[in-house]
């Protein structure tokens, strides 16, 4: 119960450092450089844009990003997880509520410097939700929904759909504003694909004395099954296990300890999977 409660407040100091990080990062790099993050905070800025350019009213973010998170907010109620949903819905409401009331303020006009700064500071806020189990909103659900059914990352899918909104911004604003977007959300999806490993995949092989002990721990540990092989050392004839298993890029560590804690002769070697097939067990967003 201790535990739980010490997860539910690292999660909430998190969503609020990440939000006040993402509206920060809205008001000086994204603002300066008048770039689209990409989207339903980006189509929050291009609308704020048409109205200001076109209609000369000042629209308040929040509101705006509230309507455009309908749809997704739905999709995660439905099909990600209730808990899920409504800590992302905070992250939401709390990275509008900063972005009205923070100032903008110029650091650099630089626009390349803005765009893989600005991208870099987006993505670090985004990992940071995606890894205490909520998510900034927009794009994020639809991109944890399909990578649900997929079985694998599909953060670059979501980085072509953003693709899509930046060239309709390039349309109405001008090309060099969409083309440092673009930047800008390669450098986000970039820093994503490092910090946040839940869907992509390590293959371990795993040569040991102590086969079974060390695969009842994977699954106890982490609910991946193992296949044991009997092999030879090639050097010394001695006979040895192989184990292989397939586990989410952030178990390779937990896999790792057990090994060490296994004792015995071990060696280890951990393969990035490019494509599986098969039962894989995904750990539910809580």
């Amino acid at each position: 119960m201790k535990e739980k409660a010490s997860k539910e407040v690292k999660r909430i100091i998190v969503m609020i450092a990440a939000s006040l990080i993402l509206a920060v990062d809205t008001q000086t790099f994204v603002r300066t450089g008048g770039l689209i993050p990409g989207g339903a905070m980006g189509l929050t800025v291009l609308l704020q844009g048409v109205f200001d350019k076109y209609l000369g009213i000042y629209v308040p973010y929040t509101p705006v990003n509230i309507i455009l998170n309908a749809i997704p907010v739905y999709i995660g109620f439905r099909f990600i997880g209730k808990k899920f949903t409504l800590h992302s819905l905070g992250v939401i409401l709390l990275t509008g509520i900063f972005t009205d009331l923070i100032p903008t303020v110029v650091i650099t006009y630089d626009p390349l410097l803005i765009a893989i700064f600005g991208g870099l500071i987006n993505g670090l806020a985004i990992a940071m939700c995606l890894n205490v189990d909520c998510t900034t909103g927009g794009t994020d659900f639809i991109s944890i929904f399909m990578s649900q059914k997929k079985g694998s990352d599909t953060f670059n899918i979501i980085l072509l759909i953003n693709t899509i909104i930046l060239i309709t911004a390039g349309l109405i604003f001008g090309w060099d504003k969409a083309l440092y977007s673009i930047l800008f959300q390669y450098a986000s999806t970039e820093v994503i694909h490092v910090l946040y490993k839940r869907y992509q995949k390590q293959t371990m092989l795993i040569v040991t004395d102590k086969p079974q002990e060390i695969s009842q721990k994977i699954y106890e540990v982490a609910h991946h099954g193992t296949t044991i092989i009997k092999a030879q050392g090639g050097y010394t004839g001695e006979e040895r296990y192989l184990i292989y298993s397939v586990v989410s890029s952030d178990e390779v560590k937990k896999v790792m300890e057990i090994v060490d804690e296994a004792g015995g002769t071990a060696f280890v070697n951990a393969i990035r999977t490019e494509d599986f097939l098969g039962n894989f067990y995904h750990r539910p967003n809580s």
